[in-house]
């Protein structure tokens, strides 16, 4: 239970997104396509509960957002997952 205050939270990805939209506004950019990535592989499909928090950020600091595309690695029958052949036990 210790490790979960470790894990990433939305309003860690917001104050981020927050931090990274203050200095691409100071460095002249209003418009930006946005590229979202889950861990994938082994992984998770689909983005954490950041990713959402993150893009609503950037779009209230007022950027203009192109295009929003999934860039999540898809495995095409790479190796096994890992947990073994009863599954993982805890």
């Amino acid at each position: 239970m210790r490790a979960d205050r470790l894990q990433g939270s939305p309003y860690a990805a917001m104050q981020s997104a927050a931090a990274a939209s203050r200095i691409a506004r100071d460095r002249g950019i209003s418009a930006l396509h946005i590229r979202v990535r889950a861990p994938g592989g082994h992984g998770a499909r689909t983005p954490g509960t950041g990713a959402q928090a993150a893009i609503r950020m950037i779009a209230r600091a007022g950027f203009r957002i192109g295009r929003i595309e999934d860039v999540t690695p898809i495995p095409h029958d790479g190796t096994r997952r890992p947990g073994g052949r009863r599954g993982r036990r805890v």
